[in-house]
């Protein structure tokens, strides 16, 4: 399956900026208007620079390199700012780049036994400092690219270890299931995003699956804005509410899935807004197991994630969900049980059968079943021979 590369997995949603659009403010509409149309021209480049990844420099275990765009839009003629191994530089968004770069590398290492973000060591390239004005931060097949926002609405994305580590999983994504970008796979794709964003910063910031806020982009937007965040794991549909973007459409439930055409104005099926459904699903799991997100629970989507395919869809993923936390955890058990009720609570079927997705005790009535029909089996075949030997 070829994957289209003219999609750009970008961390504002479209919906946001097409609403900053209407804004009475003129420089807030000039940002949002600058903002899309060179995201849109940024998508015909990705195929291109996904092209070129391949003859890039050979992998050394996650190398980290950020590069300062000094506002301009052309990568190649950014000049390197750091480097690994190197200290701290004057710019913030450098440092803060590199080192988020450096703790999701970690991160995907200690957690997950994975060399940088596809496996094999992958050199990490940051550009900062991209475009005057540029609301958003993206990932486009080789790199990660941040903007440094408006300073009215949105503020330097590097500010969020959350962004930079959501970036930096859809490169993970990319190359484990290659899960196409539109619709329920679109949405997937989002989803794990935001649960790898979540991760990597309750990890950093050593937080329990209970004590985190489950924020994604808490950071992103300038004090004055009304808004959480970008979104929320925990309450979907609520990160934001203002008269500037209006209200967080994001859904929690299947009831309230949202359709919409698979074009860039529609966010290709929105992508950025159902995720809602699998984000809810997770901070459930995360939850109803307790401890760490990455522990069980990471581990558990993290496998599912390996099991997929680019066309892979909500119900295909829960169930994939439901059969790892039964390898991870032991068929019947606490883990399996609490995947199997937060898909249902998202509305979202697991094709089981119905024993497997009840406890332990469920299970065993179910192997029990199995014995005493066996048993009958081959109680009969033993008569039935019997019977024979008589008749000789």
């Amino acid at each position: 399956m070829t994957i289209d590369r003219r999609r750009l997995p970008c961390i504002t949603p479209p919906y946001i900026l097409q609403s900053l659009l209407e804004s009475d403010d003129a420089e807030i509409r000039r940002a949002a208007l600058a903002t899309l149309v060179s995201t849109a021209q940024l998508r015909g480049q990705r195929e291109v620079r996904s092209l070129l990844a391949g003859v890039a420099a050979a992998p050394v275990s996650g190398r980290r390199t950020i590069f300062d765009c000094r506002t301009g839009i052309i990568l190649r003629f950014a000049t390197i700012a750091r480097t690994e191994g190197d200290e701290a530089v004057a710019d913030d968004s450098v440092n803060r780049a590199y080192d988020g770069f450096g703790l999701t590398r970690q991160f995907l290492k200690d957690v997950f036994e994975r060399d940088s973000i596809d496996g094999r060591g992958m050199r990490l390239h940051g550009y900062v400092h991209r475009g005057l004005r540029y609301n958003n931060a993206f990932w486009d097949g080789s790199e990660m690219v941040f903007g440094d926002g408006d300073g009215r609405v949105f503020s330097d994305f590097t500010g969020s270890l959350d962004v930079i580590a959501h970036e930096l999983a859809h490169g993970v994504t990319e190359f484990t299931s290659g899960w196409e970008y539109h619709d329920q796979t679109g949405a997937l794709n989002e989803s794990m995003s935001d649960v790898f964003g979540s991760m990597v910063k309750q990890w950093a910031l050593k937080q329990s699956a209970a004590d985190a806020d489950w924020l994604i982009g808490a950071d992103v937007f300038t004090p004055g804005i009304e808004a959480d965040a970008l979104r929320s794991l925990k309450a979907p549909g609520t990160a934001f509410d203002n008269e500037l973007f209006g209200k967080d459409p994001q859904p929690a439930h299947m009831n309230d899935f949202v359709e919409l055409p698979d074009t860039e104005e529609g966010d290709f099926g929105g992508v950025h807004i159902n995720s809602g459904i699998p984000n809810k699903a997770f901070h459930l799991v995360a939850t109803a197991i307790g401890g760490n997100s990455w522990d069980a629970a990471g581990h558990i989507w993290y496998e599912a994630l390996k099991d997929s395919t680019p066309l892979t869809q909500f119900a295909d993923f829960a169930a994939a969900t439901h059969r790892r936390a039964g390898e991870l955890c032991g068929a019947g058990s606490a883990e399996q049980q609490a995947v199997a009720d937060a898909w249902d609570a998202v509305g979202v079927a697991v094709s089981v059968p119905a024993a497997a997705r009840g406890n332990g005790n469920g299970s065993i009535a179910s192997l029990s079943q199995q014995l005493e029909s066996l048993t009958g089996q081959v109680q009969a075949l033993a008569a039935d021979v019997q019977a024979l030997a008589g008749r000789r």
